[in-house]
């Protein structure tokens, strides 16, 4: 996963890198996309948002499309990491059930240190615990289980960072494009429209830029969360589920 990481960095990186070398020609782009514009050509969605990234000042733009990048690669590990941790748990309870029915614990073992995820891992430590009663095998479980949820929350926070950090970067260059605005009719001495339309566009920009991204990373939190409490439930259900099975098969007598 730490691969994938840098993975998406480097190309979040060189993306960034493009677009500001976009902005440093963009002096030189200019007449040419008005000459399209005077033609009647139209304009892909890249270059729509590519025009608009520009006009809201690269300054500003480019630390909320830093934390989209990182956002979005924290987002993509966890995901990836979630599916490959979701366990099917009625296959697995079947065939600890017949390893058990059969008085092989340390068969059932195997079958849960051999399956990957996280309810595997805590069914495994509640089998290690057999010999000690159905409290021990409870009291481990429970343990367990603690670690395997701080695992799968991890990088959660990050996202939640750049969720909050997004918004506010688009509201500061929203400050600065005000103040911008008013230094130019201060400087002018003059209320038209003309002065301050520069600075109040880069100011509606930067905030609908930073809203932007906070809410397509609030859309794959809200996923990642709902995706973790899917397998917590299951984890739960799962343990119950092997107490009742250790105690039909009669495990903690043996």
């Amino acid at each position: 996963m730490r691969k994938l990481l840098a993975l998406l960095l480097v190309l979040g990186l060189a993306v960034f890198s493009g677009t500001t070398t976009v902005y440093a020609q963009s002096g030189n782009s200019e007449q040419t996309e008005e000459v399209a514009a005077s033609s009647g050509a139209e304009q892909s969605g890249y270059q729509v948002l590519k025009k608009y990234y520009i006009d809201g000042d690269w300054r500003f733009m480019s630390f909320v499309l830093i934390c989209l990048i990182l956002g979005l690669a924290f987002c993509i590990e966890r995901i990836i990491t979630l599916n490959i941790a979701t366990t099917n748990t009625d296959k697995l309870l079947m065939r600890i059930d017949e390893n058990l029915k059969s008085g092989d614990v340390e068969g059932a073992m195997e079958v849960a240190k051999s399956t990957p995820g996280p309810t595997a891992s805590v069914l495994f430590e509640g089998l290690k615990n057999a010999s000690d009663g159905p409290e021990a095998v409870e009291k481990a479980i429970v343990s367990y289980g603690s670690v395997q949820m701080g695992l799968l929350e991890r990088g959660l926070v990050w996202i939640s960072l750049f969720i909050a950090i997004a918004p506010m970067l688009g509201f500061m260059g929203t400050v600065i494009g005000m103040i911008q605005a008013f230094d130019r009719i201060e400087a002018v001495g003059d209320l038209s429209p003309s002065v301050v339309a520069g600075g109040i566009k880069v100011a509606l920009l930067t905030t609908v830029f930073g809203l932007i991204v906070a809410i397509i990373l609030q859309i794959f939190y809200n996923y990642i969360v709902s995706k973790i409490d899917g397998i917590v439930n299951r984890m739960e259900d799962a343990s119950v589920a092997l107490v009742d099975i250790m105690a039909e098969n009669n495990v903690f007598n043996k």
